[in-house]
């Protein structure tokens, strides 16, 4: 039997068949499904080395985010070990500077609760509690 006799006997018909159904208003569209399986046999591989450079990529962007906020925390312990000599003066301004590290270090824990966020507690409750302090005394540099 030749291809020519199949497609005359049934294969015309399913082809045609194929046709009415992606036509028709039903939502099956199987030109679509196996245009896909043929893009992912060609694909393949290109997907897998993707979905690889993906998973880097996102692991360097956690990285460095863990790094800012280790940044941010690094300034909230070093305002906080000025405030505790307290031969430094500051001003105001060092003060909402310092409580926007803290904004920024708490929301980052917040979001990310996998990273270690309990290393600066008492720093910040310090800032927080000299600010309020210099607020209500009025006694900033």
């Amino acid at each position: 039997m030749s291809i020519q006799e199949i497609l005359a006997s049934s294969g015309g018909a399913l082809v045609i068949l194929i046709t009415l159904v992606q036509i028709a208003p039903i939502k099956v569209n199987p030109w679509s499904a196996i245009g896909k399986m043929i893009g992912k046999a060609l694909n393949g591989d290109v997907i897998a080395k993707l979905n690889e450079v993906q998973g880097r990529l996102d692991e360097h962007i956690r990285i460095d985010d863990e790094r800012n906020a280790d940044a941010h925390r690094v300034q909230i312990l070093r305002f906080n070990r000025e405030l505790l000599q307290d031969n430094i003066p500051h001003t105001q301004e060092d003060f909402i500077e310092a409580l926007s590290e803290i904004d920024f270090y708490e929301r980052y824990c917040k979001e990310h609760p996998e990273y270690e966020n309990n290393r600066a507690v008492l720093a910040i409750q310090n800032i927080e509690r000299v600010y309020s302090e210099r607020l209500e005394k009025h006694d900033f540099l």
